[in-house]
């Protein structure tokens, strides 16, 4: 029998808590840590401990596009932009 096969979605540093606990709370996900090599800014190679949600495929399309969602409105909301 073949193993079940998992994939992640990296939530990039800075990514609010509440969408994080919203997505872990409400899908089929476990909430996972990944070394990701980093290539931007004085961080050229380094590696970071990235928290990642971890679920099976269909369940993780479903993530990436709410979480696209939440993020967009959270950009989107007034309150959230600095000097406001």
């Amino acid at each position: 029998m073949e193993e079940e096969q998992y994939y992640d979605l990296v939530f990039p540093p800075g990514t609010p808590r509440t969408i994080i606990r919203e997505i872990i709370n409400s899908f089929d996900v476990e909430l996972v840590e990944r070394g990701e090599q980093l290539s931007f800014a004085n961080m050229d190679g380094d590696v970071r401990n990235l928290i990642a949600a971890r679920g099976k495929k269909e369940v993780m399309i479903e993530v990436e596009k709410f979480f696209r969602e939440k993020l967009q409105e959270f950009i989107d909301e007034p309150d959230t932009q600095p000097g406001t």
